[in-house]
């Protein structure tokens, strides 16, 4: 079956659940909240009804990183599993030259040669209160929506900083249905986290971008680190046990992780934005900077490493994307959703109780013109040292005002999590920076014009290349101690630095303020007009709805299962012994060639174990690394992407053959045990040791209790705002 011959397929049964407002009766739809779960469904359908207790051990084994993707508990002693393409951007922080962690792998024969990552922040989720009664109550009547945007952002900011002073506890205000709803999410960080063993990038990633969103799949796509809490693997009460059998066909399996962004939400208007302009434009950028990265890793074999992490997520990217685009530009769905939605509206306008609602869908329209005009306005430059840059100056800037009144980032409450990325010693190198630095200033003269006054002041009478290598060969960012003293400095004394990235942020900035304060403005009227889109939707479809995704902990389920594709059936699993009848099919020529470790262990380990399987589980970017669990509560599996009819899920699902791709379980320990000597760390998985798991309804992490759920949350930040601004993610997280 051809991807376009899908869409129409799914059209159908993905607009009959739009059309209840997000319900989930016709297939296995939904990232649920955690404290929102579809019981009566799962009992309807698959006679499995969770308990809470059930449901609390599973949060609290979960795990999120802040990198983008998620993870689990899997050991008393602070094992984390997650991905390794989740993984790929500490790998490529702790690789030098001499020694490639990424490419050759990595494995710890004891706690003493685990190695601390640089800058990684994993977040344990400990509670969720609904806070939106005290979040709305702030934007009073008649305010613009400038001023409504102030007054509902100091809300949340107050709302995050006293949580933080009441419990120490990571606290985030989560925008939920694009502003129907607010929730307190709460989370304890772990900020020393160490890498334990990884596998080749060859065996992770076996078959390449060719293969990547394809199914069958033969990937051991997994790492695992530990996390330490005063020097010491860190003692966790909650952590999965794993099945050694893992899954089987027609199995019902659970999916807990933090999806990144969803936009099921969007009105006919919105998508026809996307559609057509917002993600042809972000096609034509990730094009531009895959053929930059290549260019660059053509100039010898370390620049090749260096480059290698960003042209994945690149090259990744640029096919998701292009996958949802396809969807989009179905006119069939277009009709379907304007269908849809126009059935909502007159029922909307007939119902004397909801016609107020009825000027929703308008104000959404008129927002996506503004949008329009904003798209080659920002002057954001993507590179990792003008990061830098630009947030010491906002930093700066930020820091004269009251916390509530600061750009989201530069809130107190995130101070800790901003500090630890800013002066991370994750080596930057100055010749991919000066590459990508001169490719930014280029495109930013292309969109604004050379005559443009921010890009004529950007460029000092330079061309890009000449001014990035100025920038590049005078700064002192490179140096985490330089950072330190520049913020020290204060807004006065960076105005008076002779650091020429310094210079051109403050050159920027007035204009990158503009742009971000109209976006806000936006987003702003678009959350208003959102929240009363939901409030129609409840109104129609009940209260079994979930929202989008927030880069949030949510549930999701689905079965073991098979499907139809170009006139035959694809296999629910395959097995370790396949992925050399893999690499034979494709005569052993890269990427389709497994590393020697696999070679030299070939006929030790059981080629019929089963080793990567599909399930209806609705997943999106971000859930990668998320653990998948039986009934039982044991781990089975674990996220690693999505098959190629998957890509539509941005916009909407269907199970009839949209899958979720997992590495097995038992592919996993079998491959440890018998491959990379990793036999130790198999072992300890799944085990508690002396720290016994106890079920309980009320726990506690240091002195806070964990909060019995309410019924009804500039990267992770402006992910759990809300409004769709999320983060970038790679393959299904």
């Amino acid at each position: 079956m051809n991807f376009r011959k899908w869409v129409r397929l799914g059209l159908s049964a993905a607009i009959a659940c739009a059309t209840a407002g997000y319900e989930s009766g016709v297939a296995d739809e939904g990232m649920w909240l955690f404290n929102s779960v579809p019981k009566g469904q799962l009992k309807s359908k698959y006679g499995f009804e969770p308990t809470q207790e059930w449901l609390d051990h599973l949060m609290l084994s979960s795990v999120r990183f802040n990198s983008g993707g998620s993870a689990s508990f899997v050991s008393s002693n602070g094992l984390v599993l997650t991905n390794h393409h989740v993984a790929s951007d500490t790998l490529y922080k702790l690789s030098t030259a001499e020694h490639n962690y990424n490419e050759d792998g990595f494995l710890a024969k004891s706690q003493a040669e685990e190695i601390k990552a640089p800058d990684l922040e994993l977040n344990q989720l400990i509670s969720i209160e609904d806070v939106t009664e005290r979040v709305n109550a702030s934007v009073s009547q008649g305010l613009s929506a400038p001023e409504a945007a102030k007054a509902r952002q100091a809300a949340m900011a107050q709302i995050e900083k006293e949580s933080l002073d009441k419990t120490g506890l990571r606290s985030d205000v989560v925008t939920l249905f694009g502003g129907g709803k607010y929730h307190l999410y709460r989370y304890k960080k772990y900020t020393d986290v160490r890498l334990v063993w990884a596998p080749e990038a060859g065996s992770a990633f076996f078959g390449g971008d060719a293969d990547n969103f394809e199914y069958p799949r033969y990937c051991l796509d997994v790492t695992l680190f530990r996390v330490y809490e005063d020097g010491k693997p860190a003692k966790i009460e909650h952590f999965l046990k794993m099945d050694p059998n893992g899954a089987k066909e027609n199995d019902l399996v659970f999916v807990s992780g933090n999806p990144g962004r969803t936009r099921r939400i969007y009105t006919h208007a919105a998508v026809e934005f996307q559609r057509d302009y917002s993600m042809p434009r972000t096609m034509n950028y990730l094009r531009r900077k895959e053929i930059l990265m290549q260019q660059y890793g053509l100039s010898g074999p370390e620049q090749k490493r260096r480059a290698k992490d960003d042209l994945f997520g690149i090259q990744n990217s640029r096919k998701a994307i292009g996958g949802m685009l396809a969807g989009l530009q179905d006119p069939e769905f277009a009709s379907a959703k304007k269908s849809d939605e126009d059935a909502l509206r007159t029922k909307v306008a007939a119902d004397p109780k909801l016609s107020s609602l009825s000027g929703a869908w308008d104000q959404i329209a008129q927002a996506q013109a503004k949008r329009k005009e904003l798209l080659t306005q920002a002057v954001g430059l993507r590179t990792k040292l003008y990061g830098v840059a630009e947030t010491i100056v906002l930093m700066a800037m930020e820091d004269a005002k009251p916390s509530a009144e600061r750009f989201r980032e530069y809130r107190d409450s995130n101070r800790e999590s901003l500090l630890q990325e800013l002066y991370s010693d994750a080596p930057m190198y100055d010749d991919l920076e000066r590459v990508q630095l001169a490719d930014e200033l280029a495109r930013l003269s292309e969109d604004r014009g050379g005559n443009d006054a921010t890009v004529r002041s950007a460029l000092q009478g330079k061309g890009p290349k000449e001014r990035a290598a100025e920038l590049i060969a005078n700064t002192e960012l490179f140096s985490v101690e330089s950072r330190k003293k520049l913020a020290a400095l204060g807004l006065d004394g960076l105005k008076k630095s002779t650091d020429p990235m310094i210079q051109l942020v403050l050159s920027m900035e007035p204009e990158y303020r503009r742009i971000r304060e109209l976006t806000d403005s936006i987003d702003e009227t678009e959350r208003q007009a959102y929240a009363k889109v939901t409030e129609a939707k409840f109104a129609s479809g009940g209260d079994a709805l979930y929202p989008d995704a927030t880069f949030t902990l949510r549930l999701s389920f689905g079965q073991v299962k098979g499907y139809q594709s170009n006139g035959g059936t694809v296999p629910a699993s395959t097995t370790l012994g396949g992925a050399f009848d893999h690499e034979a099919k494709h005569l052993a020529e890269e990427p389709w060639v497994l590393p020697k470790s696999w070679q030299s262990a070939k006929g030790k380990f059981d080629a019929s174990t089963p080793f990567n399987f599909v399930c209806t589980a609705d997943i999106i970017g971000g859930n990668s690394g998320s653990p998948v669990v039986s009934k039982e509560g044991a781990m089975v599996g674990i996220i690693f992407d999505g098959n190629i009819e998957s890509l539509t899920a941005d916009f909407y699902y269907t199970d009839q053959v949209s899958r979720a791709v997992s590495v097995h379980i038992a592919g996993v320990l079998e491959a440890m045990r018998k491959i990379y000597n990793a036999g130790h760390l198999a072992d300890e998985m799944g085990t508690p040791g002396i720290w016994q798991m106890r079920w309980a309804s009320d726990v506690f992490v240091g002195k806070v209790r964990f909060l019995r759920f309410l019924p009804i949350a500039d990267a992770v930040v402006r992910a759990a705002d809300g409004m769709g601004a999320g983060v970038p993610f790679n393959g299904a997280g």
